[in-house]
């Protein structure tokens, strides 16, 4: 059964809820399933999930086939240095914006988000470091104060989720993600803009290594 969480209206929450199921691959990537389905599983009416679904398409992780149903969209392993790229900036300009912004509670926040993380990535916890992931994303976009940089970014994080998820089984990188984000959100936390944009560029190398490694699994040319 869907429940809402605080002020998160039953869209929201499905919307969370499609999405969790996608990245954790509990609907694999290429899955066809009906509107029913979904409705039955998270338990909530056809409006609240209908809406879900069409933020979901518009974010890359579902394509809508009115005759057929909902189709979870592929891993696109190329468009991750599209995503990169993009990230690149934005990542940046969202750690300088926090580490001068962020509140005091603010700042309180992301350092217990490091700490929780570090023990996830100690433990390979997969769901909790999903949860948390989730989480310091959004508490890091949040310190920004800026709403729109927020918004842009929400999109590119999940996505990079999505994909990260998809390679992480049997590799032992938890920990070192863990290690990497967590560097970064300690440096907002401080107020050092400085360094929290080394350590956010250093876990979108880590990152970058990742895709450049699903490549040549793949057999398929990198980029660079």
């Amino acid at each position: 059964m869907l429940t809402k969480t605080g002020s998160m209206s039953q869209a929201d929450a499905a919307y969370c809820r499609v999405e969790e199921m996608i990245v954790t691959r509990a609907l694999a990537p290429g899955q066809m399933v009906s509107e029913k389905q979904l409705s039955d599983e998270l338990g909530c009416g056809r409006t609240p999930l209908r809406e879900a679904l069409q933020r979901l398409k518009l974010e890359g992780y579902v394509e809508i086939h009115a005759s057929r149903g909902i189709l979870v969209a592929p891993i696109d392993v190329v468009r991750q240095f599209d995503l990169l790229e993009v990230r690149r900036s934005l990542e940046d300009l969202m750690v300088r914006l926090g580490a001068e912004r962020a509140s005091p509670s603010e700042r309180e926040h992301l350092r217990a988000l490091a700490r929780d993380l570090q023990a996830a990535g100690e433990a390979n916890d997969r769901a909790a470091y999903l949860h948390l992931n989730r989480a310091l994303h959004l508490a890091l976009a949040s310190a920004t104060h800026n709403d729109m940089l927020a918004t842009s970014i929400a999109i590119i994080h999940g996505q990079s989720r999505r994909f990260w998820y998809s390679q992480v089984d049997g590799q032992g990188l938890f920990e070192e993600a863990a290690r990497l984000h967590g560097a970064t959100l300690r440096a907002v936390a401080d107020g050092h803009a400085g360094d929290a944009s080394r350590h956010a560029a250093a876990f979108l190398d880590f990152l970058e290594t990742l895709t450049r490694t699903a490549l040549e699994r793949r057999g398929a040319p990198s980029r660079g």
